[in-house]
């Protein structure tokens, strides 16, 4: 295959959003080249979903990402939806099932996506060089210059696919975020998102005898509402060694501000049913008068968590016949509005995702490109987008990946 004298693109990051990008341009007859600095491409699809990539979400829309600009990603997620991205898989005989809440994994493995995504490639004539490294990327009047240690491409467009800064160890870095600092645009914080919460013995002093606890729970998270805003979510919490974790955590985690209180109703269930609701019943139950506390509790929860409860309010071992009202109403406080103040995050060794990245104010949502610099684009997680839990970062991925493949 020859190489033009110059490319009509050069992706940089050879990833979800990359790939898929490289693709689509290069079957409309784009000379399109991905460049990678990883020795094998593909690694966080490889393990994401527990090996079997939660691909999509059957209900992705806007109401699933957080962004400072809540708006930005409605163009590109309805141009490009999760049911066009389901089409391409049963198209290539990719088998899957919906887990929970139309979350979407492969039967078998997250391979299958990755090698779809490189027939993808393989079908626009796409030329992928990896490992290479990218030293500096320059604008001149009629083109681009990546300058890498194989030589000088020169390109009409680069697109910047090096996804966020979630696992190091499999290549994750600031490259885009650096990028476009170079260039005058604006870039929001990054932080860990879609991570574990770690708290003080203070703050919990029994997170060692209650490790291994699991429960649905209500969770809200963000609740100045500062930045992103504030959100309630009805899932599994985990209780480990080091903290919080689960589907719940780790939804919160997202709007969760350094310093802010999260509130957990511990008797809520998925189906958003108010802790408050299910307390008055088993509480008001006759049967359970002469029942201890820990006892009555434990018909709802674990029995570890419900002794905990029962020994911070004062009333293990007491019957519920025998506790006055004030205590009543301090327990149910306790179990239906819990709050406390996480340390921080497990950092980016044990995030999902990203929140934060290249401001989306300085990008046109209906083709990715950066406003003032023709011919830069942002596409994934490098940008201010972050989905929920369960497959919406990936469909961010192909919706990103599309709007800007048909705008080269």
């Amino acid at each position: 295959m020859s190489t033009p004298a110059i490319w009509d693109a050069i992706i940089i990051g050879g990833g979800a959003a990359g790939l898929f990008c490289a693709g689509l341009a290069g079957q409309r007859g784009k000379k399109i080249l991905v460049l990678d600095h990883a020795e094998v491409l593909g690694e966080k699809i490889r393990i994401s979903g527990g090996g079997r990539c939660n691909f999509t979400n059957t209900d992705s829309s806007p109401q699933q990402f957080l962004s400072l600009n809540p708006h930005f990603m409605k163009s590109a997620l309805a141009r490009y939806p999760a049911r066009a991205f389901i089409d391409l898989v049963r198209a290539y005989g990719i088998s899957f099932h919906e887990k929970h809440a139309g979350q979407l994994f492969c039967n078998n493995s997250a391979k299958e996506i990755i090698d779809l995504l490189f027939q993808e490639c393989a079908k626009g004539q796409v030329q992928i060089r990896h490992p290479v490294s990218v030293s500096a990327i320059d604008s001149t009047s009629s083109h681009w210059a990546v300058m890498t240690a194989q030589g000088i491409h020169n390109t009409h467009a680069v697109v910047l696919a090096t996804g966020g800064l979630p696992v190091p160890a499999i290549g994750a870095s600031s490259f885009a975020l650096d990028l476009a600092r170079q260039f005058n645009i604006d870039v929001i914080t990054p932080r860990a998102a879609l991570v574990p919460l770690s708290f003080t013995a203070k703050a919990f002093a029994q997170l060692d005898s209650l490790a291994g606890i699991s429960l649905p729970v209500a969770i809200r998270s963000g609740i100045k509402g500062q930045q992103y805003g504030a959100s309630v979510f009805h899932e599994d919490l985990l209780l480990t060694h080091k903290g919080l974790s689960g589907p719940g955590v780790l939804q919160a985690s997202s709007y969760w501000e350094e310093g802010e209180l999260i509130e957990i109703d511990w008797l809520s269930n998925k189906a958003g049913m108010p802790g408050a609701t299910l307390f008055d019943e088993i509480f008001s139950a006759n049967v359970n008068r002469l029942k201890t506390t820990e006892y009555i509790l434990a018909s709802v929860m674990p029995l570890r968590l419900a002794k905990m409860f029962a020994e911070q309010a004062g009333l293990l071992s007491k019957k519920w016949a025998e506790v006055g009202k004030i205590e009543q109403q301090a327990l149910k406080a306790s179990l239906t509005q819990w709050r406390v103040k996480p340390a921080g995050t497990l950092g980016w060794n044990k995030a999902e995702v990203m929140r934060g990245g290249v401001n989306t104010d300085a990008l046109n949502g209906q083709t990715m490109m950066a406003r003032n610099h023709p011919g830069l684009y942002f596409i994934g997680e490098c940008v201010d987008v972050t989905g929920h839990l369960g497959g919406h970062n990936f469909q961010w991925a192909w919706s990103s990946a599309y709007v800007c493949a048909y705008s080269l």
